[in-house]
């Protein structure tokens, strides 16, 4: 009977701490949101046209854009053949946000449908890493 009295007793005394003891609330933890993701877009067009193109892409904040001179790889009868007169190309690669990816490819695609001689391909690769934090800034355009 002892075992039991002391035993009721000591639950009693634990119900009352639970009681008396200060509610402690959950410290929420504030995460900073992921920076964006990067991706290469590469935009291959007519050599005349590619002032165009990189004055276009650069209203999606696009901070970084390389043109390089190309050509197709058609033979000349072939070009004949589609109607194209010559086979000099421009590649794009500009560095642009993830978030933003969409909305370019939608409008290039609009603008190679729209734009006289402006038919072109485009496609994007992610791009796994940068070094150095105010490179990273920059090509997100963290400063708007």
């Amino acid at each position: 009977m002892k075992n039991e009295n002391s035993a009721e007793n000591m639950t009693e005394q634990a119900k009352k701490k639970e009681k008396a003891a200060p509610v402690k609330k959950k410290a929420t933890q504030t995460r900073k949101p992921m920076p964006p993701k990067l991706e290469l877009l590469f935009t291959i067009v007519n050599r005349d046209k590619a002032d165009v193109f990189t004055a276009l892409l650069e209203s999606f904040d696009i901070n970084l854009q390389l043109v390089v001179a190309a050509e197709g790889t058609a033979t000349t009868e072939m070009l004949r053949y589609l109607g194209y007169s010559d086979n000099k190309k421009a590649v794009i690669i500009s560095v642009i946000r993830k978030d933003r990816v969409e909305a370019a490819m939608n409008f290039l695609n609009e603008k190679f449908k729209t734009i006289k001689n402006g038919k072109g391909i485009a496609y994007t690769v992610p791009m796994t890493g940068t070094i150095g934090v105010a490179i990273y800034q920059f090509l997100i355009n963290s400063n708007k």
